[in-house]
């Protein structure tokens, strides 16, 4: 098989497209900028809602976890929408029930875990998803994106850990861009080889904005100028931050590049087991997807 194509991302409050993978999939462009004016400062919705919504409209039913303060709304929402959240004692355990989910079903595994240690205590299973070609998304929390690289509660270089594993790295970093970004996920997890997945969903891209802004924005407004400018700056930072988060996008699959045998390669096997006296096949897992009932190869 080839070897796992990888892509990273860092998805910054620009507009940027998510990138071509290798294999040939391309996948959709991060929504366009809206004017910050246009924000729903009222609206109680949250970013772990569209987290939700993707994961059920590609046909995930399990979410397995450790439960943590940095990716409570998804499981949330999750548990709202249908979706059964398996909480386990040990992140590693989530990542391996997630593979195993994947290997069974043919539709992608799905693990979330908080921040820091939360995301280090799952290399080993992501290696082993990774060299079984399984394809799992693995959601990870993380720090606040205004608080990252400042020392913040479990805040820990989370893409670089991962890019050396997984085909996909993503950090999130406006609500608006969940949405494609997953489904960019979720398809480069199962087009080519398959293999594991890695999404960062800071925390102030799955709270509600109200609780957002209670941490990111005085409650009084500051007398100085200094302060006026540093209040000025995080009310645009947050604006941007919300912008477009509930405008309706396409939440369905992606189309995945599943490579198949030419006809030539299929009528050379059957030559060479048609003269073979003693005929031996060695399948690999891959001859289950997506997946095939191990009667249909007979």
């Amino acid at each position: 098989m080839p070897n796992q194509d990888q892509a990273s991302l860092d998805l910054r409050p620009c507009s940027c497209p998510l990138s071509q993978l290798s294999s040939g999939v391309a996948f959709d462009s991060i929504a366009p900028p809206t004017p910050w004016a246009q924000v729903d400062k009222t609206s109680i919705r949250h970013g772990g809602e569209n987290v939700a919504v993707v994961l059920r409209a590609h046909g995930v039913r399990f979410v397995f976890t450790l439960v943590g303060g940095h990716i409570s709304p998804l499981l949330v929402a999750c548990e709202k929408l249908g979706i059964r959240v398996v909480d386990t004692r040990h992140e590693v355990t989530a990542v391996f029930a997630a593979d195993a989910t994947a290997r069974l079903s043919g539709t992608v595994g799905v693990a979330a875990v908080t921040a820091g240690p939360g995301l280090t205590n799952t290399v080993t299973a992501v290696k082993n998803a990774q060299m079984a070609h399984s394809p799992v998304l693995l959601l990870g929390g993380a720090a606040s994106t205004l608080l990252q690289n400042r020392g913040a509660l479990q805040a820990v270089d989370q893409l670089s850990l991962f890019r050396p594993l997984c085909k996909f790295c993503a950090s999130v970093r406006r609500v608006r861009d969940i949405v494609p970004t997953l489904r960019a996920a979720m398809a480069a997890a199962q087009s080519g080889t398959p293999g594991p997945v890695f999404v960062e969903l800071p925390i102030d891209v799955l709270y509600p904005y109200f609780m957002v802004q209670k941490e990111m924005v005085p409650a009084k407004p500051p007398k100085g100028l200094v302060g006026q400018a540093v209040s000025w700056y995080l009310e645009n930072y947050l604006a941007n931050l919300f912008a477009g988060a509930w405008e309706p996008q396409p939440e369905g699959p992606l189309p995945l590049d599943i490579p198949q045998a030419a006809p030539q390669q299929v009528q050379r096997c059957v030559e060479i087991l048609s003269r073979a006296k003693r005929p031996l096949m060695l399948l690999g897992s891959q001859a289950l997807l997506t997946p095939t009932p191990a009667d249909k190869l007979q």
